[in-house]
């Protein structure tokens, strides 16, 4: 995260242990939000042949810091356990790179009392959640490490899985900022990577059957990208390529920020190119078998309305959509933090505090406090519905709004039930949602429907709606449970992962053979509403008439001769190519990266007969990329649209190049087609 990120975090830490007494919120109206009548009318679709990934044991996770007073307390692990969270983050954040298990302290940090390492696996079994455990990288040793390792599982067998090898290592000064500690002279991802290797060798020869992770940055957020002096790549890259090898999953953390509320909301839209590229990273960089290397995301938070509605609204999308990806675990950060500026969002007080639960605690004259010791946060609330919205063993499935303020997410329970989370963004209308189901017929009758809304103390539950129409209220939360109208017994099991081949307007997709006599179908994925590619008794299918350059996700289903359907087969996505032989190629280039903007260049040869000016033309995948300027040639921009023009000649077989600065406030996804004059072009 960002340093000043950090020293609000750290600001509500120390408040909070300061704090040596609880005192009450003072008396006082809330302000309120005037409501509008419903909007016009949304769709929402619902697809179960588009399958996604399936929940983990794991996946609803917290952090836990050892300077809150309250971690391990019954009263907080059975809130934890009520919202179902199934794993706890120790020993909190940066305070990991200066934390010593063996004697409890943080030099240069506050340590609360009865937050050792015992007392947290007490109240992680209390809650029944898994430990995800940082090792001191900053100012540790791989043999400490090894030792707290011995201590957990062998010792007192308490079977921690999950270590992570230190906590946002990439701020330690080496692209400039410096909030992370590191006392490594070296302070480089390549220093970073062979530590790892270390820390690995020397904690798996205590217990091979843990999990390593080592730190990474999320695409789209500083140090993505950057290429730090003396470095061979970006973190990321040197990281994995370095690493790789060694590790079982890799550890990134995400605050997307925003200047308001209604755009921090917009951030959700990012994660599914952002988890995309981190996947493309570790396949690239890891070598062996990338595919065996998870993602945890184990901290994500707003800047505005933290403990208000907005923070909630952000938690259900954030948590849907990453679990959605496959990323395998989600974490808040974090529990409790403490008072920061209080000011008044959506209507209601909001204390400034990354937690979920109130610390209680007063400003420095006491003229404002928080309601009473662990009181919940809107976020706390979300975090509840989310927690029985995806359990473990649910499968997501495909969901798509029209609307981009009403998000929708869905999953398929293994006893046909199929769940849908409505989130409505917008603060001051209601609106009315018609839903439509493809694979799934549900049941008539009224649906029982939970609902959080802004301001609400806690969720309601009640009959409410039906199955095909919803009124969600504004800045809303909504889950509705449907079960189906009939139980399909029998059905044909799911066929196995697929693969591909692709060409530029083709792509043949083979899977594993189910028996049976089945037919098999194949289907493209496009929000709610899957397309149908094609339908076989054999084994493999080529889909044509597709779109170079674009990046596609199908599944495999099975129907056997009675009509029934499988679920879906996991998901394969690829990205179809260019052309082999164009009369042109295309190279794009990021030059100089530093960390929402850069240089890039395209370097253009022409493969055919001599051309008489140019005009090179490409589309931003994502609305959050831009040019700013360009040379060598005059660049426009329209809505996602480039254009480079020029009236100078190229010759066959001759090449030219042409500069710009870049901006992106999201992942910088690159653009994969280009065309010349109309032409589509190789891209090099």
């Amino acid at each position: 995260m960002q340093i000043t990120q950090l020293r609000n975090r750290l600001a509500g830490a120390v408040l909070l242990a300061a704090v040596t007494a609880v005192l009450p919120l003072p008396a006082g109206a809330h302000a309120t939000t005037s409501v509008t009548s419903s909007a016009a009318g949304t769709r929402v679709d619902v697809d179960v042949r588009a399958g996604l990934a399936t929940v983990g044991a794991d996946a609803v996770g917290v952090n836990h810091a050892i300077w809150d007073s309250q971690l391990g307390t019954p009263a907080v692990a059975d809130l934890l356990s009520d919202a179902g969270v199934r794993m706890l983050r120790y020993p909190g954040g940066s305070y990991a790179d200066i934390y010593h298990w063996r004697d409890h302290t943080a030099p240069g940090g506050y340590v609360a009392p009865n937050t050792d390492f015992d007392t947290f696996m007490a109240g992680a079994q209390r809650t029944g959640a898994e430990p995800m455990i940082i090792a001191n990288y900053g100012t540790g040793t791989a043999q400490e490490a090894a030792d707290w390792v011995r201590y957990a599982n062998i010792t007192k067998g308490y079977g921690a899985t999950y270590w992570t090898i230190g906590n946002e290592n990439y701020g330690n000064g080496h692209y400039g900022s410096a909030w992370e500690a590191d006392e490594h002279a070296d302070k480089s991802p390549k220093e970073y990577a062979a530590t790892v290797v270390a820390y690995a060798n020397a904690m798996k020869a205590v217990d091979p059957s843990i999990k390593i992770g080592a730190v990474l940055t999320m695409p789209g957020n500083w140090p993505d990208a950057i290429v730090g002096a003396g470095d061979q790549g970006s973190w990321n890259q040197e990281v994995l390529t370095r690493a790789g090898s060694v590790i079982d999953f890799v550890d990134v953390h995400w605050y997307p920020g925003g200047n308001t509320p209604a755009e921090t909301l917009t951030k959700p839209a990012q994660i599914q190119d952002a988890v995309h590229l981190l996947r493309q990273q570790i396949d690239r960089h890891a070598g062996g078998d990338p595919g065996r290397i998870g993602i945890s995301m184990t901290e994500t938070n707003v800047e505005i309305g933290r403990n208000t509605q907005p923070g909630a609204l952000f938690l259900a999308d954030v948590y849907s959509g990453l679990l959605a990806q496959g990323v395998f675990t989600v974490h808040w950060w974090n529990v409790h933090n403490g008072l920061g500026d209080v000011t008044t969002v959506a209507g209601h007080t909001d204390y400034d505090d990354y937690g979920l639960l109130s610390s209680g605690n007063c400003n420095a004259d006491g003229s404002v406090c928080q309601p009473p010791l662990n009181t919940p946060f809107a976020p706390y609330h979300a975090l509840d519905l989310v927690g029985d919205f995806a359990r473990p063993g649910d499968r997501f499935v495909g969901s798509g709004s029209d609307n981009p303020l009403v998000s929708s997410h869905a999953v398929r329970r293994a006893n046909g039930d199929v769940a849908v989370l409505l989130v409505n963004k917008d603060e001051t209308a209601a609106h009315t949602v018609s839903l439509g189901y493809h694979g799934f017929t549900p049941a008539a009758g009224t649906p029982t429907v939970a609902t959080f809304t802004n301001g609400a103390d806690g969720i309601a539950t009640a009959p409410a709606g039906t199955a095909a129409s919803q009124t969600l209220a504004p800045y809303s939360i909504t889950l509705l449970t449907l079960k189906p109208a009939r139980t399909e017994t029998a059905a044909p099991q799911a066929p196995g992962r697929p693969a591909a081949t692709v060409t530029d307007r083709t792509a043949t997709i083979s899977w594993p053979a189910l028996g049976g006599g089945v037919k098999y179908e194949v289907y493209r994925q496009n929000g709610g509403v899957s397309d149908l590619l094609g339908e076989t008794t054999g084994t493999s299918l080529t889909a044509g008439n597709l779109e170079p350059g674009r990046r596609y996700t199908i599944n495999v289903l099975a129907r056997d001769g009675a009509g029934r359907l499988s679920p879906a087969s996991p998901p394969l996505t690829f990205t179809t190519g260019t052309p082999a032989n164009a009369a042109c190629t295309v190279r794009f280039r990021d030059v100089n990266n530093w960390g929402n903007g850069y240089v890039g260049q395209v370097d253009i040869t022409n493969n055919g007969p001599a051309i008489n000016g140019w005009t090179l033309a490409f589309t931003w995948p994502t609305a959050w990329q831009s040019v700013n300027s360009g040379w060598n040639a005059t660049w426009n921009q329209s809505e996602r649209t480039v254009r480079v023009t020029s009236d100078g000649s190229l010759a066959p077989g001759a090449s030219t190049s042409a500069g710009f600065v870049g901006s992106y406030s999201g992942p910088n996804v690159p653009p994969a087609v280009f065309t010349l004059n109309g032409a589509v072009c190789t891209s090099g």
